[in-house]
């Protein structure tokens, strides 16, 4: 994470957003907003989309960019992965739900399109990356909901119960917690830490979050993926099996797990689209998308 910012991370994940909103159909998450938080044209997005544009700088954090908004199964993965919590969201709410938790939330656009009257929304990220966010938000006209409540956390001086507990979060009320995009940066104790405080609500308590497969199959792929990351400064740090991480959860009290391949997750929303019919897209194959309740 830059200081004066966000994340490439959280930008190319925006950018692919934006790019997805133009660029395929049928589209998988509606989103208006994230073109004009980021401040883009259309032109300039279809500009990021080319494959070609990639130059010179293809190995640095712009490339990075380029990539993740040209590449069509990751910019499916993107959209998809956020249309999954959004869903997960409002099968809460309809359960009586009322506080939502978006760990990580970078440049994320739900709290702002929120269709769900009642619904609280605890942003948590970096103070950097919340400050640069609410500059754009105000620069593009984008108007802060009475129920959305940002939530700083450094994590070399805070803590996140204590950040949220200070920020109004109730621990006695259901919610969910929806954490993309996050947990492959974390240490194995963190990412656990994490899942300890989430399985701690008092009444029920949903999370959703991706994750990398650590597979036989897919190692290579992952060390030279990881590679780049750690490049421009993200390292990764976290990887799982999927039986290991669902026996993690089981021993947290979580019952109720959904795990699901990426390309299966994309499938899902193209309405029996052949597109990944065969062997999934190798940027695909170690992503996977969870859902875990107690």
């Amino acid at each position: 994470m830059e200081n004066e910012g966000p994340s490439r991370t959280a930008l190319t994940t925006a950018y692919a957003r934006a790019y997805h909103q133009i660029a395929d159909q049928p589209r998988i998450l509606t989103d208006p907003l994230a073109a004009r938080l980021l401040g883009v044209t259309a032109e300039e997005l279809s500009e990021f989309g080319r494959p070609e544009a990639d130059g010179p700088d293809s190995g640095g954090g712009l490339g990075l960019l380029r990539m993740g908004v040209s590449d069509r199964p990751r910019r499916l993965f993107f959209a998809a992965r956020a249309r999954f919590a959004e869903d997960r969201v409002a099968a809460a709410v309809a359960a009586g739900a009322r506080q939502v938790v978006i760990l990580g939330a970078g440049l994320d656009t739900f709290a702002y399109r929120n269709p769900h009257p009642g619904l609280r929304v605890f942003e948590v990220d970096h103070p950097a990356t919340q400050a640069w966010k609410i500059e754009r938000l105000t620069a593009s006209g984008i108007d802060l909901p009475e129920r959305l409540t940002f939530v700083p956390v450094d994590f070399e001086t805070d803590t996140l119960a204590t950040q949220l507990a200070d920020a109004g979060f109730s621990r006695a009320d259901p919610a969910v917690f929806v954490w993309l995009g996050v947990v492959f940066y974390l240490t194995p104790d963190a990412a656990r830490s994490t899942l300890e405080y989430i399985a701690g609500q008092s009444e029920r308590v949903e999370v959703i979050f991706d994750y990398l497969a650590d597979t036989d199959e897919d190692r290579a792929q992952l060390r030279d993926r990881a590679n780049r990351a750690a490049a421009v400064g993200e390292p990764w740090f976290s990887y799982f099996a999927p039986d290991g991480i669902a026996v993690q959860l089981r021993a947290l009290g979580f019952t109720g797990i959904e795990d699901h391949a990426a390309a299966d997750l994309i499938a899902g929303y193209l309405d029996g689209s052949t597109e990944f019919a065969g062997e999934p897209p190798r940027s695909l194959r170690p992503v996977r998308m969870l859902r875990a309740s107690r």
